[in-house]
């Protein structure tokens, strides 16, 4: 029996493929599945520690996305695209979320809280020692590390996105109730696929030459 073998493309193909989608097409939406691999592809990232100090929020509702696309100066993308993706750190990190993330490890790993104390000490004397104010930048950095991988997953995939900073963070917090939540948005990310009509898709990607970039010392 003949099987169809489906190939994925090559990885720099997919990234030369991807840009920052302007229109979106409103028709087209993420299948579950799609969806689910995306947002696992956020979860499987890479975080300082592991301790993911960030949850992350996908906006379908159309009323709440509209109130949204006001507190991004009204950029089409955040209202058009299939699911609309809000990062956001938390605002205070906190010893319960060092226990939480030990929790969570000695469950997965099936060991005791015991094994893990020297780590669980190192976590704690190097992060809760620091100023809040520090802990959110930092905690706002990890999320774009996070925020690179869905880059990358989506364009593998040939799904559309638009990272994008240009929004009243404290206007999204209000919308979304994030306050009460311990957290601040940090970065959205609209996610769907490019309408024919965006010219954008059309433009020559530019970049730095590799001479400009890379330095060899």
């Amino acid at each position: 029996m003949d099987l169809e073998l489906k190939t994925k493309p090559e990885y720099l193909e997919s990234l030369q493929w991807r840009y920052a989608t302007k229109k979106f097409d409103s028709s087209k939406k993420l299948s579950e599945d799609d969806l689910n691999e995306l947002l696992e592809s956020i979860r499987l990232s890479a975080s300082s520690y592991g301790l993911q100090p960030y949850e992350v929020l996908v906006i379908t509702d159309e009323d709440i996305r509209e109130k949204l696309k006001a507190a991004a100066w009204n950029q089409s993308q955040v209202a058009e695209a299939s699911h609309l993706i809000v990062f956001a750190n938390y605002a205070k990190i906190t010893e319960e979320h060092v226990d939480a993330y030990m929790e969570n490890i000695a469950e997965t790993r099936n060991v005791s809280r015991g094994d893990l104390q020297g780590l669980e000490d190192m976590i704690k004397s190097t992060t809760l020692s620091r100023p809040q104010e520090d802990l959110q930048v930092w905690g706002s950095k990890q999320t774009y590390i996070a925020l690179g991988n869905l880059l990358s997953a989506a364009a593998n995939m040939r799904i559309d996105t638009c990272p994008m900073e240009g929004f009243d963070n404290a206007k999204f917090d209000e919308i979304l109730n994030l306050k009460e939540k311990n957290l601040q948005s940090s970065v959205i990310i609209p996610v769907g696929y490019r309408s024919e009509d965006d010219s954008y898709q059309d433009l020559e990607k530019v970049r730095k030459s590799k001479s400009d970039l890379f330095h060899f010392v």
